[in-house]
């Protein structure tokens, strides 16, 4: 089930894990898996990932690197085919992704002798990179009537939806508001008239994807495979530059 409707559909360079994820979610959709459970394997993928990478077997860390991808896209298609919309489970998916991203980075930090203080502004960066794709696609979804689960501002912790415990809801709210408050604001910031504009081209949406978490996972299994995993963190803070770029077309163009 598509998050847009066909009409305001685009390529997303970050979501080619959607065709996989949908099928694997269409296996679970009558068993007793949830969304959050295909989250928390996930997670478990990307912790192997790490393994793998610290073992220096780069090709196995690549595909559970993928394969992380691909069931990122499956807990939210689950989540749609059973109808069970979920904010403790979109606050849970997006608090795996941010500390997951920090781990690999660390990872990468780890086995290279570049400065700690680089990993950081990497991590900085590919957030920041990840929101700037989010903030455009959230508003796109809700001034088209697409999927509404994330809202645009995440002032305030969300009233509990059917089947899920609001003190649960408002936890993980306040977690991810920690650990996400900043880059929001620094992208609200940077383009706070975006909500006011008409629906995004297709174009701009797919320039955009290049910031999908999806994408920037597909560089870093890339590099593994090509054995440039002490150039990751230094890439990511040079991607940042498109930030610019992308926001630039917005204010300009749109």
């Amino acid at each position: 089930m598509a998050k847009l409707p066909v009409k305001y559909q685009f390529i997303d360079f970050s979501d080619y894990g959607r065709s996989l994820g949908s099928w694997i979610a269409g296996q679970l959709q009558y068993t007793s898996f949830t969304a959050i459970h295909v989250t928390t394997m996930f997670i478990v993928s990307g912790l192997i990932a790490i393994v793998c990478i610290l073992n220096e077997y780069y090709i196995a860390a690549a595909f559970f690197i993928i394969l992380k991808s691909i069931l990122d896209a499956a807990d939210g298609e689950l989540s749609r085919l059973k109808k069970t919309p979920s904010y403790v489970g979109r606050f849970y998916d997006s608090i795996a992704d941010l500390l997951l991203n920090f781990c690999f980075l660390f990872t990468f930090w780890y086995i290279s002798d570049i400065s700690i203080a680089y990993m950081l502004i990497a991590f900085f960066s590919i957030q920041l990179q990840g929101t700037v794709f989010n903030y455009y696609y959230v508003i796109l979804r809700n001034s088209v009537d697409g999927d509404s689960t994330s809202r645009v501002i995440e002032d305030s912790a969300p009233i509990a939806l059917k089947g899920e415990s609001q003190k649960m809801v408002n936890i993980f709210y306040k977690i991810y508001d920690i650990l996400y408050i900043t880059f929001d604001k620094i992208m609200y910031f940077m383009d706070k008239e975006a909500s006011k504009c008409q629906p995004f081209p297709k174009w701009f949406m797919t320039l955009v994807s290049l910031y999908g978490l999806g994408f920037q996972l597909l560089i870093m299994a890339i590099m593994l495979v090509l054995k440039l995993d002490f150039y990751v963190i230094p890439f990511f803070i040079f991607y940042s530059v498109f930030i610019i770029v992308f926001v630039g077309l917005r204010k300009l163009f749109l």
